[in-house]
Parts: C-alpha cells; structure tokens; sequence
C-alpha cells in the first residue's frame, strides 16, 4: 500500500550553491547535510539536493507542486530571488492555482494553492 508522497529530489551541478539557495527560498537549514544529499522537511515532505546536475537530465515531464497560502505572491518572490518563470498562475478549477519556476540549476519546481489540502494545526 503506497503511504502516501515522501520526497522530491533535484539534481544540482553545485551543491553548495543549491544549498544555500533552498536554505533563503525556504527559510530553514536543510536537516541532512551531506556531501553525496541534501534534504530539507517541508511540512513533513523531503525536498532532496543530489549533485550531479551538470550530467544528469532534467525532469520535465514531471513536476512536484508545493503548497503556498497565495501563489502569486510566492512565484513572484521565487523569481525575484533568481528563479526563471516556467509557467504563469494558472486558475485550474475548484480555487486551485498552480504555476512554476524553474530553479537556478534548471529544475521546474511547482507551486500549488488549494484550498482543499490545508495542513491542521496540532
């Protein structure tokens, strides 16, 4: 039986760089700091850092989306850290709005606000 989405990994061609880039965009250090992997808990998911980006292939075809409260706000702060504009707000129905960026090292990382999937306080 599946449990449910654990982790999302980007390959990065300069770890450290990604590190330090994550660690402003999320606000927090990452929790296992290795050389070979970064992770950081996102709300009790893993977004991983492996090295390797400069000869691994990019996902593209595949996206991992993000919670955010308001997604405007949070592509436009993405961009305004050095991200690039993958794809715009976009309204998909039922008050969910996704869009994405692509990060500094080429991955697309999704944003997603959904009213539908709020986290409750314990």
């Amino acid at each position: 039986m599946f449990l449910g989405l654990r982790t999302a990994i980007y390959y990065v061609d300069d770890i450290a760089k990604a590190k330090e880039w994550y660690s402003f965009v999320l606000g927090f250090a990452p929790y296992f700091d290795e050389p070979f992997y970064v992770g950081f808990n996102v709300g009790g998911f893993e977004l991983g850092l492996h090295p390797g980006g400069e000869s691994a292939e990019k996902a593209t075809g595949v996206v991992a989306y993000w919670g955010v409260d308001n997604v405007e706000v949070d592509l436009q702060r993405l961009v305004s850290l050095g991200a690039a504009r993958n794809e715009d707000v976009q309204d998909v129905g039922g008050d969910i709005k996704v869009a994405s960026v692509k990060d500094p090292f080429g991955n697309i990382f999704g944003l997603i606000e959904n009213p539908n999937f709020k986290l409750d306080p314990e």
